[in-house]
């Protein structure tokens, strides 16, 4: 049977993906906590890495190249990215994070941690031993997508 006709497979598909929106959900929801946006604060986690070309960063946030442009450039003139000429393609920039970027990344990030551990609290230890053995497989979806 093909996974995508196995109602098995479409059923856990649904949950999953359910899941997923419901998480994104609650990402956006600490919004509230600070300066950075969920979209800001994933485009900084992307050039916390390496600095990266905005094409990448648009094809991450799944917005085309001018939406994501728009997004590098209000974190430019927060001081919080920087943009480069990539040195092996004079029509690519790249993005990288300013020391000001890291840092408000790292404390937005602590914040956000902070607020999903106190959720994490309301679990007990079965529950939170299966989350974090299903993180390993959620990170493998990740990477196969």
């Amino acid at each position: 049977m093909s996974p995508s006709s196995d109602p098995r497979l479409l059923e856990l598909a649904q949950s999953f993906r359910t899941t997923l929106r419901h998480a994104v959900y609650l990402s956006r929801s600490m919004d509230g906590d600070g300066e950075l946006t969920t979209m800001q604060m994933s485009t900084l986690s992307m050039a916390a890495e390496e600095p990266l070309r905005v094409s990448r960063v648009a094809a991450n946030l799944g917005v085309r190249v001018p939406s994501a442009t728009e997004q590098i450039i209000k974190l430019e003139q927060a001081g919080l990215v920087s943009r480069q000429p990539d040195p092996t393609d004079s029509r690519a920039v790249l993005v990288q994070l300013t020391d000001k970027g890291r840092t408000a990344w790292e404390d937005a990030g602590r914040r956000r941690n902070q607020r999903v551990a106190a959720l994490l609290e309301h679990l007990d230890e079965d529950d939170r031993a299966t989350l974090a053995a299903a993180l390993p497989i959620i990170g493998k979806l990740n990477r196969t997508a």
